[in-house]
């Protein structure tokens, strides 16, 4: 059999370039959605009267029921009207929610806009790396579902530096108005970007529309590597038609499916256990209390998205180079190191160094994060779930995630209160030191195979205790 060529014809490479683009406009809005609040925040309590309650209620409302409602939701419409209409759906929910958001007259129409902007978020986040992995070539599949990633932290550094920007240009309480309307501007590209885009091979291979699999395969993959992706997906889906199990009684009844997505969630646990939204969501405010005027403390969060972008450009390149596993033990040693050092810090007297210092062990966890876990964990949720099932157990996966997501949210203002910075952070360290165990223990490698011969090489393991690959 001759070797199939690895890079991508230009006709080929330009349709993926484009796809990419467009569809990970879902993942800049799910980056700029989560990251807005941290600076509108500070308007916006004083604007609305937001109690301490209310404030954590308009943060964690985005997170639960929102994004946590739209991901186990999200993944049984991706698989049941395809990736590319749920994405489309998805621009009309950030396109409403941001609108509703931004006219909100009180604390009750910001929390529903806001829980309708998360249900698109949800879905958002788990169709977007679902709808990538499916489209591109083993190669590319790493690079691609990663850039998503990199739109979420380019979302949020966007977020971050428009809200000084418009602190600075725009001198009025509702300012915070203008800060959320933003979003509405790439909902609306996402919503246009996707009609011209195809659905994914896989599932047109899994409703049987094979002629259409194959006219996608033509216009993403080298002649020589159409015909041995078609006859591989047309084989995996033929094996799949001869059960009409649902995918609850799957779960329910395959072993291997069972430990696989067992192994999903506990990624989307420790990816939000690391504490990154702590800093997304808070940034500002813990600046402001450590001493920093509210315009500095914008400024200054300004940092933390720059961060977030590099990082994230850094670890999607080492990707190519190092296992997903390595990454992700890398990266929690990491996050564990800098939240010890950031803990100890508030320790120090209160100063503007102190302050300065707090931002750096901040930029250096928030780096750890980004460069060595965020890229791994989208990327590994989007590959390791079988095709009979994955829309439906990514969006437990991210279901899980989500609800992690705003536990976490909001506890972390009434654990700071209590334990104070220095003992919340230091939990911080526990968790993490946990997931790095974790992560050794039942973290499967995907690199550089296809989404078939991962699935094959599960269910060949299906004996074996936890299905690992190393």
């Amino acid at each position: 059999m001759p070797q199939r060529p690895t890079q991508p014809t230009t006709s080929s490479g330009r349709f993926l370039t484009k796809l990419t683009l467009i569809a990970t406009l879902g993942g800049l809005l799910f980056g700029y959605d989560t990251g807005v609040i941290s600076g509108a925040l500070l308007y916006m309590k004083d604007d609305l009267a937001l109690s301490s309650f209310g404030e954590a209620t308009v943060v964690s409302s985005l997170l639960f029921p929102g994004a946590a409602l739209g991901a186990l939701f999200g993944g049984r419409v991706a698989d049941r009207i395809g990736r590319k209409r749920t994405l489309l759906l998805c621009a009309g929910l950030f396109l409403v929610g941001a609108l509703g958001c931004a006219i909100a007259p009180n604390v009750q129409i910001m929390v529903a806009a806001r829980i309708v902007l998360g249900i698109g978020v949800g879905a958002a986040s788990v169709t977007c790396p679902l709808y990538l992995a499916e489209m591109a070539p083993a190669e590319r599949r790493g690079r691609m579902v990663t850039i998503n990633e990199l739109m979420i932290v380019t979302g949020q550094m966007l977020a971050f530096a428009t809200n000084a920007l418009l602190d600075r240009l725009i001198q009025d309480p509702h300012v915070w108005r203008t800060m959320l309307a933003v979003a509405s501007v790439p909902a609306i590209a996402l919503l246009v970007g996707m009609l011209v885009l195809p659905d994914s091979p896989r599932w047109y291979g899994l409703k049987g529309r094979m002629a259409e699999a194959r006219e996608v395969l033509i216009l993403s993959r080298t002649p020589q590597q159409v015909d041995s992706e078609f006859d591989l997906i047309s084989e995996h889906t033929a094996h799949m038609s001869k059960t009409t199990s649902t995918p609850w009684t799957v779960l329910r009844d395959v072993t291997w499916i069972r430990r696989v997505v067992l192994v999903g969630c506990g990624l989307a646990v420790v990816q939000q256990a690391t504490g990154i939204n702590t800093v997304n969501y808070y940034a500002p405010t813990i600046l402001e209390e450590s001493g920093l005027g509210v315009s500095a403390a914008l400024v200054a969060t300004i940092a933390v998205g720059v961060t977030s972008v590099v990082t994230t450009i850094i670890g999607i390149i080492l990707l190519g180079y190092i296992g997903r596993r390595t990454m992700l033990m890398i990266g929690f040693a990491g996050v564990a190191a800098s939240q010890a050092a950031l803990a100890l810090t508030f320790l120090l007297t209160e100063s503007t160094t102190r302050s300065y210092i707090i931002l750096a062990c901040m930029v250096l966890f928030v780096g750890f994060v980004q460069m060595f876990i965020g890229t791994c964990v989208w990327l590994l949720l989007s590959e390791i779930f079988p095709l009979s099932i994955r829309g439906f157990a990514m969006g437990i996966a991210v279901f899980v995630l989500w609800c992690t997501n705003a536990i976490i949210s909001f506890l972390f203002p009434i654990l700071n209160s209590a334990l104070g910075s220095t003992g919340t952070f230091g939990l911080f360290v526990a968790v993490n030191i946990a997931s790095f165990a974790f992560v050794r223990r039942f973290v499967p490698e995907t690199k550089g195979t296809t989404l078939e011969e991962l699935e094959e090489r599960f269910e060949e393991q299906g004996s074996t205790r936890v299905p690992v690959l190393v």
